[in-house]
């Protein structure tokens, strides 16, 4: 299992394939925001994302969306609030606030979002 430090310091990509994302690490999503929705209720249901979590990788679907890489504007991206897995989720330290972005090839890049960017809160 990768940690969540390793992916950012060594460019490890994640994967989509159309409305799907997988994170190579393990961790509880707390927020996302993409396009213009704040998402934060992750239960399934007909409209903003369910996340599921394994021992390897962290998987998300995107309801209202058919095709990220397609549907997602050139500098567009999803920003994610989370917790890596066996973290203290209520300490607000532990809380990493990442970017992905879908390109081409089903190759999701993730960084790390910077302390100048503006994140809705």
């Amino acid at each position: 299992m990768k940690k969540l430090s390793e992916v950012l310091e060594n460019g490890i990509k994640g994967l989509h394939y159309g409305n799907r994302v997988l994170l190579p690490f393990s961790a509880e999503i707390l927020k996302i925001v993409i396009g213009r929705e704040i998402i934060t209720d992750f239960s399934k249901g007909p409209h903003g994302a369910s996340v599921r979590v394994s021992t390897d990788y962290t998987e998300i679907y995107f309801y209202d969306y058919k095709d990220l890489e397609e549907e997602l504007a050139k500098y567009e991206v999803i920003k994610i609030v989370l917790v890596e897995q066996g973290q203290d989720i209520f300490n607000f330290k532990n809380h990493i606030l990442i970017e992905l972005d879908p390109i081409e090839k089903h190759n999701l890049l993730i960084a790390k979002i910077g302390d100048d960017l503006i994140f809705f809160e």
